[in-house]
């Protein structure tokens, strides 16, 4: 099962937390919320498998304070 560890405001920010967990060997999903009309500018959740929620929020944490 997936599970939503992080919401970015923008497809950009979700990918550059995508690159950062998948280096760290993590599975990785994508999935835009709201209207289809928002394109690249609307918030998207950041998934992972539920096993690995608690690691990959634990390193979005830490790289936001970077």
């Amino acid at each position: 099962m997936w599970t939503v560890v992080f919401i970015a405001n923008n497809r950009t920010t979700a990918e550059t937390y995508k690159d950062i967990l998948q280096k760290e060997g993590l599975l990785v999903q994508l999935r835009s919320i709201g209207t289809a009309n928002q394109g690249d500018a609307g918030a998207v959740e950041i998934l992972v498998p539920e096993s690995e929620a608690e690691e990959a929020h634990e390193i979005i944490i830490s790289s936001r304070g970077a």
